[in-house]
């Protein structure tokens, strides 16, 4: 179990990473970040800063670095209890987190394509928008569960399974308030949306899920 592994400076200092693209996103953004950790529960914020977007965002960047490296570290706990034979090396933790920036970068960019290639680009860039801020809200949730994983309970996998479905939870909550939002809008082009979500937000998911288990 983890509580055999001898020392946490790898996770310790990943962690403090973390927190510091976090603060540094307050520090730079604080009305923003002050609206958007009430995102889960207030649409205010997507209805607000949708309208700012950009195709690079400063804030998101910072809380997206955070991001990866939360779901690197929660990715290793899954992995070592999975599997028992993975250990907190830099290689390995390097390629999770690489592998996982890779995988949502790549995946954000063929979303992009496909909404021009429908022409629906304007319902898939306010769907990106509130799909990533949704994402890094994750992140934050990640930084004191992963705390608590590392340094204060055993985990088991019936913990991480009830913290995975509670992170599906959030991003079907996020879907569904992008249905609610862009209702007129996606009922004009529902086929094209449901052959989205069937191609870029279920299908990557289960292949992902059969390369964790080969």
């Amino acid at each position: 179990m983890l509580r055999t592994i001898q020392t946490f400076e790898l996770f310790t200092i990943l962690i403090v990473i973390g927190i510091a693209f976090i603060a540094v996103a307050k520090s730079l953004f604080p009305r923003r970040f002050n609206d958007f950790v009430y995102v889960l529960g207030n649409s205010k914020y997507l209805k607000i800063y949708a309208r700012e977007q950009k195709f690079f965002d400063r804030f998101d960047a910072l809380l997206f670095v955070n991001l990866i490296l939360s779901l690197s570290i929660f990715g290793f706990i899954y992995l070592k209890l999975s599997n028992q034979v993975f250990a907190p090396t830099i290689d390995v933790i390097f390629k999770l987190t690489i592998g996982i920036g890779i995988f949502i970068l790549i995946k954000v960019l063929l979303e992009r394509l496909i909404g021009s290639l429908f022409e629906i680009d304007k319902l898939i860039d306010q769907y990106l928008f509130q799909k990533i801020s949704y994402k890094n809200f994750i992140g934050l949730f990640l930084v004191p569960v992963n705390l608590i994983l590392l340094f204060s309970i055993t985990p088991s996998l019936i913990i991480l399974y009830i913290i995975i479905f509670l992170l599906l939870v959030v991003n079907i909550m996020g879907l569904i308030t992008t249905i609610k939002t862009h209702q007129s809008l996606i009922k004009r082009n529902l086929f094209y949306f449901i052959l989205y979500l069937c191609t870029l937000e279920i299908a990557p998911y289960i292949i992902l899920y059969k390369v964790f288990n080969s």
